[in-house]
């Protein structure tokens, strides 16, 4: 039996939204539409709500990509009319893939903990498009610490669903007991904690953190990957 550390991604190891950024301009601007920081910050908040709705199942994973371009495609100038919001999507998709971005202090908490951990596994357990995702971790050579990658596309079932953590945990051949779930988002990885009945870390907490903490059952909170390591290490 071995200590597993599923790691959520976005906001956790990698920085989703400068690589989400980067992309964005690109591929408006390369379709003739205009791009501004205020079209970013309309884009990801409705991206953010999308993603809600999604882990409450009450939208498509092809309803998220097709509104969120329809949506900003209003908001820019030029002409976008004859632009298929799919189309764009996956191309917005393969550009944030070959643009992954780290948090800072990420790659060295990987390390410490395949070096100072004995028998740590590391493992990403992310919602979102595969292709998006592997491929972040590729271009920011991450890979080398990961020990298997299980992203909601390919599973057929998003976080928080207890459903997705059986999954992982039928892959890894692991009990829960030797998991621990590591993530930033509280209605999908702190909520699939208490949905799965597995330990967790909630990184990085912000607002109401006592509340949050009673509402989710959260075991751990950290605010730096120095606190985070110290917990896990424990752990």
């Amino acid at each position: 039996m071995h200590r597993n550390f599923l790691f959520d991604l976005d906001q956790t190891l990698l920085d989703f939204h400068a690589s989400e950024k980067i992309a964005l301009e690109k591929v408006l601007v390369g379709n003739g539409l205009s791009y501004s920081d205020d079209i970013y910050q309309d884009f990801k908040a409705c991206n953010k709500s999308l993603w809600v709705e999604l882990e409450k199942g009450t939208i498509s994973r092809k309803e998220l990509f097709t509104h969120r371009f329809l949506y900003i495609f209003g908001k820019c100038e030029g002409d976008s009319s004859d632009l298929d919001p799919m189309k764009i999507n996956n191309d917005f998709i393969r550009t944030m893939s070959e643009n992954g971005v780290l948090m800072d202090g990420a790659m060295e908490l990987l390390e410490r903990i395949k070096n100072e951990i004995e028998d740590a596994r590391i493992y990403i357990v992310s919602n979102g498009a595969t292709i998006n995702a592997r491929g972040r971790i590729l271009s920011a050579g991450m890979d080398k610490w990961i020990d298997g990658l299980f992203v909601s596309e390919d599973m057929g079932v998003n976080k928080p669903a207890a459903e997705y953590f059986d999954l992982v945990l039928e892959k890894i051949k692991e009990p829960k007991e030797a998991c621990i779930i590591i993530g930033d988002s509280l209605t999908s990885d702190m909520q699939g904690a208490k949905n799965a009945s597995m330990t967790s870390v909630w990184f990085m907490p912000k607002g109401d953190i006592e509340a949050a903490v009673k509402t989710y059952d959260i075991d751990y909170c950290a605010d730096s990957f120095d606190e985070l390591f110290e917990i896990l290490k424990k752990w």
